[in-house]
């Protein structure tokens, strides 16, 4: 099959980990990709300029969606108000409530959704996994089901979102990009937008954990990997 005529895929690419290996897992399929990020007033753009920059090295077409006129309606999370405190600590509910960005997938599946429909494409991926099914709502499998039924009726032309890893926890996502021999210098997890990856926040904690499970050294700099 020809490039132009394989079947077009919308990756949610974040910069990421997780999205980093849900996009090139989608051009080990042959798909023809079109990365898709979003600025809804993140604290940060450390993520988005790590997006811009694979996405030139890999030539895939890829926007990057000025949203921030929403951020008023989804400020009530410490990673979109820079007033609240960054927890720190391993991923839990009683700590990291206040990363959860009210509704954010429902709203980028949507954009997503329309693009796909836009340029033909059958597809959505996006990067939601096991390791999230305890915090966020819209990365569990009765989301991801609920979206994907709404998703083949919302148009006249059905379009599936395909969450490959929904099931998996960061290790396996992991271990997968690795066994693709991916360069997980070329993302960016931490939500703390500095010189170096903090090694304290969730996400930090939670990446160097993967590293760690797969006896791998996590090749991003950080101020501090703590006990992980």
């Amino acid at each position: 099959m020809s490039q132009s005529s394989a079947p077009a895929t919308v990756v949610i690419y974040s910069g990421g980990m997780d999205s980093y290996t849900v996009l090139h897992r989608a051009l080990r399929e042959g798909r023809r990709v079109h990365a898709l990020s979003f600025d809804y007033g993140q604290r940060h753009a450390r993520e988005l300029d790590v997006a811009r920059r694979v996405c030139r090295e890999l030539d895939v077409p890829h926007q990057v969606v000025d949203i921030t006129a929403i951020h008023g309606l989804i400020d009530a999370s410490a990673l979109t108000d820079a007033e609240r405190a960054l927890p720190d600590g391993d991923y839990a509910e009683a700590n990291l409530r206040d990363t959860v960005v009210p509704n954010r997938n429902m709203v980028l599946l949507s954009l997503a959704i329309a693009k796909a429909v836009n340029i033909g494409a059958d597809r959505v991926d996006y990067g939601a996994h096991g390791g999230d099914h305890v915090l966020y709502p819209d990365c569990r499998p009765e989301f991801v089901e609920a979206m994907n039924a709404v998703a083949g009726i919302a148009n006249f032309e059905p379009v599936t979102i395909h969450a490959p890893y929904l099931r998996a926890g960061k290790d396996a996502i992991l271990a997968e990009g690795l066994a693709m021999g991916l360069d997980y210098a070329r993302t960016w997890t931490c939500y703390r937008g500095e010189a170096l990856a903090c090694g304290r926040c969730g996400s930090c904690r939670e990446r160097l954990a993967a590293f760690a499970a797969n006896g791998a050294r996590d090749p991003l700099p950080y101020e501090d990997a703590g006990d992980v």
